[in-house]
């Protein structure tokens, strides 16, 4: 059959068949080059997501045990033992405070040194290994401290042997350092959870050398040669231990111009893989984390893409060849039709039997076919049609507008749509329209309309094309939920999970502030000071009050372990200004509330409902706290809806511009130069949890007004 094709075609065709085929070529190599591109993208920002998550764990590592020696510095016995360091009782007791704070905080190891860097106690005093009686005065952390300032630093201990991540922290007395404190972190859990990644995960120190890594064969190696002075300055410190020289990582690297990431060949399990790499700076701790992604997806995607577009192609070619062949048989069917017009001629066909075979061929059709005179008169209706709206041809020939399924809601509509159509303003793409069948359920077509024209050209009406869409619009519009329903529950896990690292990060800082409170009452309480002990008990209360927001947010986190009970707003309206009296008082803000009275009680969590109160409070404060004193006002407002109670929070701000307003409710959008950008996040999730909903607007004299509802319990 092919060959029988091809010899029918001219040189002309035939050059046309090449010229095809180099553009199916080409699409076919643009496609693959496409796809790959594509999957890059998605790896990238893949590997930015992970790099982020990451760097975020690390940061949360430095922050969690950053509290540690600050808090630590200002204990008085350690001052104290500081001051007279031959106390061989201040010694003991130094020795056991700090045995106890590393038991609580999970820490490495906790030690004080003098100015000339002698270990006067620490944590381990009771071990082989003890840090006490060791001089750490060329360890960088503690030249750092010893300057007034916090010092960071990750390598092997010179007593232990084990590496550990230091944070080290001055000791002043009267503003003069009198000694430095130093917390060892052992970063062992977060490599082991390194290992077990599919991809390997580097951290690199400011000269480039691999420190943590999930391949142990990368360790202790660097991105480039280093100089003698970086080396020598190693073999001082002994950072690495007594390490002399680093090699070179096994990484045969590609770079493109102008990419955040670059390809890296290197052996895995003794398996050689091609990795997409993407570096994160932490600036504060002067490392660099790699994140990396294996680019077998990539090959495999290319190769997909052309398959499927070499597929497509010769699907096209069969294509073109079977309408070359139909042309072809169009031409002999022709010839044929031409001569049995002419056998017609000589002969007399049986009318009822051509008006019989007509009928059978618009019966058979799926679609409605109406057809109307130039008055609006339906003249003509198939069987599809009769079906689609339940009336029989009989009720609907000779029918004048309104037409008996015109849906009674609409008949404004189909007067316009009607004029337009006999007017010939029809538009081609056709329009939907919604009619009501005869049993009364509503039908959703899309008509089509056309002039209908007899042999003579003229125009005799018009003929439409009714197609049945009901079905169509009912699976849209369920899509289209599924979409929304999909978009909250991924919101609600990025933000549950945000949320939990947030509450656990919080947890030690907490338990230290309550650690500060509870030593600066006893001391109060010995030096008579009961003011003093006074405001030292509201901040253990309130140190308490933040250990329950972090269990509460946690159960926020898995709802099965939460409890929800009968809350009066108004009284969570009043303990929330309660707890932010102080900050109201010091930023000379005032609270207008217009509060309805006898309001139903309803069902939730109270501290979650304060936090999102607190919020929306500090964020109004915040928005007018550059402005000038007329303006620090908020205004509170509470009304009773038909199920629902609306609270409503005004600033007399700037407002928020409207391209804004909907982004200010994403994960990690802040207009604030130190901000999260999870605050609202969160706080749209907690009202949503309660069945509200969330939502900002500007005011019309001047500021922003955030407002939630909460369903009450019946």
């Amino acid at each position: 059959m092919l060959a029988s094709i091809f010899r029918s075609l001219s040189w002309r065709h035939l050059w046309r068949w090449g010229l095809l085929a180099l553009v199916v070529g080409l699409s076919i190599i643009l496609m693959g080059h496409w796809a790959e591109r594509r999957e890059l993208q998605i790896k990238t920002e893949a590997l930015q997501q992970v790099a982020q998550a990451n760097a975020l764990g690390i940061r949360g590592i430095a922050e969690k045990h950053g509290y540690l020696p600050y808090a630590a510095a200002r204990h008085p016995d350690v001052q104290s033992l500081l001051l007279n360091p031959s106390d061989s009782l201040l010694s003991k007791k130094v020795n056991q405070y700090f045995s106890d704070l590393k038991d609580r905080t999970e820490s490495a190891a906790l030690f004080v040194m003098s100015p000339n860097g002698m270990t006067l106690a620490a944590s381990n005093w009771n071990s082989t290994d003890s840090f006490v009686g060791q001089s750490y005065q060329q360890r960088p952390y503690f030249k750092e401290a010893l300057q007034g300032r916090r010092g960071f630093f990750y390598g092997v201990g010179l007593t232990t042997g084990t590496p550990g991540f230091f944070i080290a922290e001055p000791v002043l007395n009267q503003s003069q350092v009198i000694g430095v404190i130093a917390v060892k972190v052992s970063l062992s859990a977060l490599e082991n959870s390194w290992v077990n990644s599919a991809d390997p995960v580097v951290l690199q120190d400011n000269r480039g050398i691999v420190f943590l890594s999930s391949e142990p064969e990368w360790l202790y190696r660097s991105s480039d040669h280093l100089s003698s002075g970086d080396l020598a300055w190693l073999k001082l410190n002994g950072q690495y231990g007594m390490r002399s020289h680093y090699d070179i990582l096994p990484w045969r690297v590609t770079r493109a111009p102008g990419s955040p990431t670059y390809e890296f060949q290197a052996t895995v399990k003794h398996k050689q893989r091609s990795f997409l790499a993407l570096e994160a700076s932490l600036p504060e701790l002067a490392w660099t984390l790699t994140v990396t992604s294996d680019l077998k997806s990539v090959q495999r995607a290319r190769q997909e893409a052309l398959a499927l577009t070499t597929l497509l192609a010769a699907v096209l070619l069969l294509a073109g060849l079977y309408w070359r062949l139909h042309e072809q048989r169009f031409a002999e069917q022709l010839q044929a039709k031409r001569e049995l017009e002419q056998r017609v001629k000589e002969r007399t066909y049986d009318l009822e039997e051509a008006h019989a075979f007509r009928k059978a061929m618009e019966d058979a059709l799926l679609v409605g076919m109406r057809a109307r005179d130039p008055e609006g008169r339906i003249i003509y209706v198939n069987r599809a049609f009769c079906e689609m709206v339940g009336y029989s041809a009989e009720e609907l020939l000779g029918c004048k507008a309104p037409y008996p399924y015109w849906h009674p809601d609409d008949l404004d509509k189909y007067m316009r749509q009607r004029e337009a159509s006999l007017q010939a303003e029809s538009l081609p793409h056709g329009f939907e329209s919604r009619v009501r069948h005869h049993d009364g359920h509503d039908v959703i077509t899309q008509v089509y309309t056309a002039p209908l024209i007899d042999r003579q050209g003229r125009q005799q009406g018009w003929m439409s094309s009714v197609v049945d869409i009901t079905a169509q619009k009912i699976a849209e519009n369920r899509q289209h939920e599924q979409e929304r329903q999909l978009q909250r529950s991924a919101r609600l896990a990025s933000v549950g999970e945000m949320a939990s690292t947030l509450a656990h990060e919080l947890n030690q800082p907490l338990m230290a502030l309550s650690n500060f409170a509870v030593a600066a009452r006893a001391i109060a309480g010995q030096a008579k000071r009961e003011l003093l002990v006074t405001v030292l008990e509201d901040i253990v209360e309130q140190s308490q009050r933040a250990s329950e927001i972090v269990k509460r947010v946690r159960v926020f986190i898995n709802p099965q372990r939460g409890s929800y009970e009968d809350c009066d707003v108004h009284a969570v309206i009043a303990h929330s200004l309660t707890l932010l009296k102080p900050e109201l008082q010091r930023n000379l803000t005032i609270v207008n509330t217009q509060l309805t009275e006898n309001l139903p009680h309803i069902r939730g969590n109270r501290v979650l409902l304060e936090q999102v109160l607190i919020n929306l409070l500090q964020n109004a404060m915040q928005a007018t706290q550059d402005l000038p004193p007329a303006h620090h006002v908020i205004d509170i407002e509470t009304t009773l809806l038909e199920r629902a109670i609306l609270i409503q929070i005004g600033d007399r701000g700037p407002g928020v511009p409207e391209a804004s307003q909907e982004q200010v409710f994403n994960p990690f959008f802040s207009t604030k130069p130190d901000g999260l950008g999870l605050g609202l996040n969160i706080c749209r999730t907690i009202v949503e949890a309660h069945g509200g909903h969330l939502k900002v607007a500007n005011r019309k004299d001047g500021g922003a007004v955030f407002s939630f509802t909460l369903a009450f319990s019946v």
